[in-house]
């Protein structure tokens, strides 16, 4: 389980093709500094295992399944990316619960600048529409934002300059896909009701 807090942003190293998977190197110094072989790190928002370290770096092996629903295919060399660690039991939890299971992709449509914040609009595919309301959660890239307006396919956050320098959101420009995650909770109270 995650925070959506990003601790690091790291950088792509290589990227491996195994058939069906990957097998994806970053560049992270902070994140591995007590990385364990089996530790997860979400990476976008994709909870992912630590499959082996060298130096500052870690792999982690990504299945097809995981290709599918978030941007990873997309990753390039050099590609910055938002980290955090799981969460450790007496933590904090500063953001909302993210398990790291990336619904689908998105993308940004807009970009609107203030004095003091940004207001990004993303596209939001529809089976995804119920789960999405105005000041609830939502992890974008791995990051726990909350939504300040939707509409029918589409929602608005606002980041402050402390967001936009601390993640990758920063360096989004329009037309570019980020991984979403809806807040789990809604997705059990939905199943609850239904009975």
């Amino acid at each position: 389980m995650f925070t959506g807090l990003v601790e690091e942003q790291g950088s792509v190293v290589k990227l491996e093709a195994l058939g069906d998977a990957v097998r994806l190197t970053v560049d992270a110094p902070l994140v591995t500094s007590d990385a364990q072989p089996g530790d997860s790190i979400a990476v976008d928002g994709v909870c992912l295992t630590v499959v082996e370290l060298a130096d500052t770096a870690f792999c982690a092996d990504v299945m097809r399944e995981s290709l599918n629903r978030s941007r990873i295919g997309e990753y390039e060399v050099g590609s910055a990316v938002n980290l955090e660690r799981a969460l450790a039991a007496g933590q904090r939890m500063g953001g909302h619960i993210v398990q790291g299971h990336v619904d689908a992709t998105a993308r940004l449509v807009a970009r609107t600048p203030s004095d003091n914040w940004e207001v990004f609009r993303f596209s939001l595919p529809a089976p995804l529409e119920r789960y999405v309301v105005e000041k609830g959660s939502i992890a974008v890239n791995g990051t726990s934002l909350t939504v300040s307006a939707v509409g029918e396919g589409w929602f608005e956050v606002s980041l402050i300059p402390t967001t936009l320098a601390a993640t990758t959101a920063g360096k989004l420009r329009e037309g570019d896909t980020v991984n979403l995650e809806v807040d789990i909770v809604a997705k059990y109270v939905e199943k609850m009701v239904r009975g």
